[in-house]
C-alpha cells in the first residue's frame, strides 16, 4: 500500500467541511473543473468568497505545503477511480505536473470530492503525524 505523507485528521476535516459545503441549497455545478483553468477557479472563487465553509477549505488547502496539496488531488483522483492505489505514484506525479496555486478551488470545484477524499483514505495508509 502506498503511504502519504498527510495527516488524516486533515483529510477528515476536508471531507467533512466539503460534505457541508457541497450540501447547501446555493452550491451547484456546471461541470468538474480542469485542473489548470484560472478563469474558472477565479469565477468560483468570487461566487463563494462569503461562505464560511469555503473559506475554511480554502485556508487549510491554502496552508498545506505544495506537496500536501498535491497528494491531495491524487488522493481524489485515487477515490474517484482515476487511479488505482496501486498507481498512487503516477497519481501523485500527475498532480506534481499539474500542480497551480488554485488547488483549492480545483477541489471544491469537484462535486463529490468528500466522498472521493474519503473512497482514497479507506484504500491508503497514511504516514505517521510528524
Amino acid at each position: 500500500m502506498a503511504e502519504i505523507d498527510l495527516n488524516r485528521e486533515t483529510v477528515q476535516f476536508l471531507i467533512d467541511r466539503a460534505r457541508e459545503f457541497h450540501t447547501q441549497d446555493d452550491v451547484t455545478f456546471d461541470e468538474e473543473p480542469e485542473f489548470d483553468n484560472d478563469d474558472w477557479s477565479q469565477q468560483f472563487s468570487a461566487n463563494f468568497a462569503s461562505d464560511p465553509y469555503y473559506q475554511e477549505i480554502k485556508t487549510t488547502v491554502e496552508d498545506l505545503e505544495p506537496d500536501q496539496q498535491m497528494t491531495l488531488v491524487a488522493l481524489m483522483w485515487v477515490g474517484r477511480g482515476d487511479f488505482s492505489m496501486d498507481e498512487w505514484d503516477d497519481a501523485f506525479k500527475e498532480a506534481e505536473q499539474n500542480w497551480n496555486e488554485n488547488t483549492a478551488e480545483y477541489l471544491l470545484g469537484t462535486p463529490m470530492l468528500s466522498d472521493y477524499l474519503a473512497e482514497a483514505i479507506d484504500q491508503l495508509e497514511f504516514a505517521e503525524p510528524r
